[in-house]
């Protein structure tokens, strides 16, 4: 697990040349778990834009890539569900660099799964991260706003649920 979490709701324009900036806050574990090496002198995020029903990228430092890839190696080779996990999780994903400035270029893939196009760049779109603890998901801020506006409000508290599915620590 990672030493520190990705936390909060952060909201970013795209620009019209499919940039944006990742939030500060994320930036800094996605430095601290991806050091800059000779082979890679910037830190990167990770992209997976693969899950047919997913509106959105799930996007991991290289330790959490890395960690997600030992979980899938560790599945039954040649198994059903490892074959969907490599093709859902590792093929369609992308290692981007973060620029100096703190920002990355949107591959195509990932614009595409989370639907920004043509216009949707040139009239300033906007994205939505949402931090997942070991990991963050990145949405057109649209699309996150409207997933949230659905409500969890069962009446069930959600500290409630942690104790119920967590391992005792």
């Amino acid at each position: 697990m990672s030493t520190e979490a990705f936390r909060g709701e952060f909201y970013q324009k795209v620009d019209s040349k499919a940039r944006v900036s990742i939030p500060a806050a994320f930036r800094r574990i996605l430095d601290a778990e991806d050091p800059p090496s000779a082979d890679f002198p910037r830190s990167r995020v990770f992209m997976v834009y693969g899950g047919k029903r997913r509106t959105f990228v799930e996007c991991y430092s290289k330790k959490g890539a890395d960690d997600l890839a030992r979980r899938i190696e560790a599945m039954e080779l040649g198994s059903e569900a490892r074959d969907r996990a490599e093709r859902e999780l590792i093929s369609r994903s992308a290692m981007v660099d973060i620029e100096p400035d703190g920002r990355v270029v949107l591959p195509p893939k990932v614009r595409e799964k989370i639907g920004f196009h043509g216009d949707d760049l040139t009239q300033g779109g906007e994205a939505a991260f949402a931090g997942f603890t070991n990991r963050f998901k990145l949405f057109r801020r649209d699309v996150f706003d409207a997933e949230n506006d659905d409500g969890d409000d069962d009446g069930v508290d959600p500290l409630a649920l942690v104790g119920k599915h967590s391992p005792a620590l």
